[in-house]
């Protein structure tokens, strides 16, 4: 009933428990949930809590926003730098002085990205995702001068190594360089859980000792809140389209020596001791609405679909128009070509201005979207600053 109360719900049921029919209010009454939720983990002495505004009826805007690829699979030197119409595509080279090389920037199966926001005289700053190694990450935030000092929170879009593998390393590596309480956004406690992949392989689980040490404010977004006051979470994917989960991880509930999730946080579904699948309901997504430009979607991974996740971020906002779409769309094998071919006619009819395809999506993906939608599909590279709104 507090939850209730506070957001003004009538009903504490997810959104996607409703048989997909969800609304706007449904979705921003689910956020007041999730801040409570990080209220309720920080009055147990577990992390520290930062005050965070849930996304109400009035959506952010930005005027300019740049995303810097940090973490991504692809390094390219040799492509070019583009100057659309309103898209500024800046291409980082290799790194060549008088002296033999010794660092360079560098690729690896794991995503991150780097976002500056500007309002007027307003910059903010956040790190989204962490990529699978800290040697990586901190290896390409120190060639991009990225200052760790600048970032106002910091984003995990779910819980799988290739996306938070760097996070502890980085943290050790910044300790007392970050921002005291920098909040720290999940999607819900099940980004803690045990994972693995395929036949017992070990997909790790967050450290929480590690976050609370380094003076985090743990942010549960259970719905869509506030980022940083220029961007927003998603809160919950809900399955609104023809994609279903892909389910390439199994998770299990429980916590030893701080790591894992906790099985009273958890629907009794889920809270089984045993590897059951994972149909990634904690992903999120981070958004921005670029005056005058629409809605920038950044995916990570689209594991719940990235249709969905786009059409996500247009209910949360009440904005239809999507500027871009950028990130992990997870269209790989075993998904066939005529699923990622309808993947691409749902996200033709969205209409966005930019697609960035990154890390998990794919080559057919690529090339099916390149022949469809000519002039909008742009390839991501490590080391690459998009500027929307420029």
């Amino acid at each position: 009933m507090l939850f209730s109360k506070i957001c003004g719900c009538t009903s504490l049921i997810p959104p996607q428990s409703r048989n997909n029919e969800f609304d706007r209010r449904d979705l921003l009454c689910a956020g007041g949930a999730g801040f409570i939720t990080a209220l309720v983990a920080t009055l147990t002495g577990a992390f520290k809590i930062a005050r965070a505004q849930i996304l109400g009826h009035t959506v952010p805007q930005v005027d300019r926003l740049a995303v810097r690829i940090v973490t991504d699979n692809y390094v390219f030197f040799f492509a070019p730098k583009e100057n659309l119409k309103d898209l500024s595509v800046e291409r980082l080279g290799p790194q060549l002085n008088d002296q033999p090389p010794r660092k360079d920037l560098a690729a690896e199966f794991g995503l991150s990205f780097h976002v500056e926001s500007q309002r007027g005289a307003d910059v903010r700053n956040v790190l989204i995702d962490f990529g699978i190694t800290p040697e990586v990450l901190l290896n390409n935030l120190a060639i991009l001068k990225i200052d760790p000092a600048s970032l106002d929170a910091l984003v995990l879009s779910h819980g799988h190594y290739d996306h938070f593998g760097g996070l502890v390393g980085f943290l050790a590596a910044t300790k007392g360089r970050l921002k005291t309480n920098t909040p720290f956004f999940v999607g819900g406690e099940d980004c803690f859980c045990t994972r693995e992949f395929g036949r017992g392989g070990n997909m790790g689980a967050l450290d929480r000792n590690a976050l609370r040490d380094a003076d985090l404010s743990l942010m549960v977004s259970e719905g869509p809140g506030v980022v940083a006051d220029h961007g927003f979470t998603s809160g919950p994917i809900a399955l609104s389209s023809f994609e279903k989960p892909l389910v390439p991880s199994k998770m299990r509930a429980g916590v030893v020596d701080g790591f894992g999730c906790f099985p009273d946080r958890l629907p009794p579904e889920r809270n089984s001791n045993t590897f059951i699948p994972d149909d990634f309901q904690h992903e999120i997504a981070t958004n921005f609405l670029v005056r005058d430009k629409g809605l920038v979607v950044i995916t990570s991974c689209s594991h719940r679909g990235v249709v969905n996740t786009v059409k996500q971020a247009q209910v949360v906002s009440g904005v239809q128009k999507v500027h871009a779409v950028i990130g992990g769309m997870h269209l790989v094998p075993p998904l066939t070509d005529d699923y990622i071919r309808e993947a691409v006619a749902n996200l033709k009819a969205i209409n966005p201005d930019y697609i960035i395809p990154a890390h998990c999506t794919g080559e057919t993906f690529y090339e099916i979207a390149k022949a469809e939608m000519p002039g909008k599909i742009i390839r991501s590279t490590v080391g690459t600053r998009f500027t929307f709104g420029a």
